[in-house]
């Protein structure tokens, strides 16, 4: 589930910490990405008509291995660097929410059961996707699929959302990837939603900014953690009547929910005596997490080709000639993905060839012009006729005569 509504708070009160972005503009970042989360999606959306979906020969489902493998050549090829972060034994605090959903499920198969007597296409579609569940085989499935293809897999030691926030914050990726909202809550620096999505929807990906959360917002790291307990999350119920709106005035006004409740009209808002907020509270601010190295693991190699063909063709029944080529495909990412991204081009980098400056040397600007007494000496500036390409800035070389070119420049910084 998430936040309730945090999108659409986001949207009204916190715009510039939204943005759009291409789907490309996040080639060479390293990305964090809900795993259950991408499996729960393909297991609804590829290869099902109605109540049907994808299997091999032996009949077992293959939806979640086809969504996987596909996917995460599209993440590869636009040069990004993913890492899947599986769930591990959920929060105590979070059987209460699974308890809904099971049962939210139960009533999809009874309607399901209803939909396919009376043949009605449209109850089966619906119901059938509400009848979905990640189950540990789906899991176990995908971490071998990723592993063969040379993917980093994490398994988190509870929630991973919050796995997926640590790895954010200790700078080891760039982003989360999720649907779940609740990665912001626990604190992840940058979330991205609509980035597993399929390139048929050509939903341009979605990128939250939490330090412009907070500030757009004017809430503390604390305060926005007690915002999304009282909007609802996974952990405790909302106070009901109290929504999204609703709990950011409060917040702002109050500055925690324990004055928040000192404060509230009791017989308008019926709170229950043991609400959890605190439990919650310390959820999101002390998940538990993993941050071993070794644990982590974060490395990207090359795909086991044959490992793949075993597990794919002769497992699971896919196409022998789509699997080759889409291994051509891993391989050829993976050279792409080793180049850098743009910025990095421009940090400082110590350069071997040039003397270091010693300590008190100045740097001083001055206009080019050619040396008097220089054996060049005869050599005339001319206007500018072409341009030469360093990455993928263009500069301007003029032209200094027959026997030498270089680039033009405002001055020249000489050591002492």
């Amino acid at each position: 589930m998430g936040i309730k509504g945090l999108t659409k708070l986001l949207a009204d009160n916190a715009p510039s910490s939204m943005k759009e972005n291409k789907f490309e503009s996040y080639f060479g970042r390293k990305i964090a990405v809900d795993a259950s989360m991408s499996i729960y999606q393909f297991l609804i959306v590829v290869g099902r008509s109605g109540a049907e979906m994808l299997t091999n020969e032996a009949g077992e489902v293959t939806s979640h291995l086809q969504g996987m493998f596909s996917r995460t050549i599209r993440l590869l090829e636009a040069g990004m660097k993913p890492v899947y972060v599986f769930d591990g034994k959920p929060p105590d605090m979070k059987n209460q929410e699974l308890k809904k959903r099971l049962s939210r499920r139960a009533e999809a198969e009874e309607g399901l059961s209803v939909a396919i007597e009376a043949d009605n296409k449209e109850d089966i579609e619906k119901f059938s996707k509400r009848t979905v569940k990640v189950t540990k085989q789906h899991n176990e499935d995908c971490k071998k699929l990723l592993r063969l293809m040379g993917v980093p897999v994490v398994e988190a030691p509870s929630e991973a959302e919050a796995q997926c926030a640590a790895l954010c914050k200790a700078g080891k990726v760039y982003a989360v990837a999720s649907e779940d909202m609740d990665s912001l809550t626990f604190g992840a620096p940058k979330f991205l939603r609509h980035l597993m999505d399929p390139s048929s929807k050509k939903v341009p990906v979605m990128e939250f900014d939490i330090a412009k959360i907070l500030a757009e917002l004017d809430l503390t790291m604390d305060q926005f953690i007690d915002l999304c307990i009282l909007s609802g999350c996974d952990y405790c119920d909302n106070i009901r009547g109290i929504g999204g709106l609703t709990a950011l005035k409060l917040i702002r006004q109050h500055g925690s929910i324990e004055n928040i409740l000192e404060n509230l009209n009791k017989e308008r808002y019926q709170i229950a005596d043991d609400w959890p907020y605190q439990e919650a509270r310390r959820l999101f601010k002390e998940p538990l997490v993993s941050t071993d190295d070794e644990e982590l693991n974060l490395k990207w190699s090359p795909p086991d080709e044959e490992g793949l063909i075993t597990f794919l063709v002769n497992e699971n029944g896919f196409s022998s000639d789509r699997v080759t080529r889409a291994i051509e495909k891993i391989k050829a990412a993976k050279n792409k993905s080793s180049q850098g991204r743009l910025e990095s081009f421009f940090k400082p980098t110590a350069n071997p060839s040039v003397p270091i400056k010693r300590k008190g040397s100045k740097c001083t600007l001055r206009s080019f012009k050619p040396a008097i007494d220089h054996k060049m000496s005869s050599l005339q500036i001319s206007n500018c006729s072409r341009s030469m390409i360093f990455g993928k800035l263009r500069m301007p070389i003029y032209n200094l005569g027959s026997e030498l070119s270089v680039p033009s420049s405002r001055g020249v910084c000489f050591g002492a």
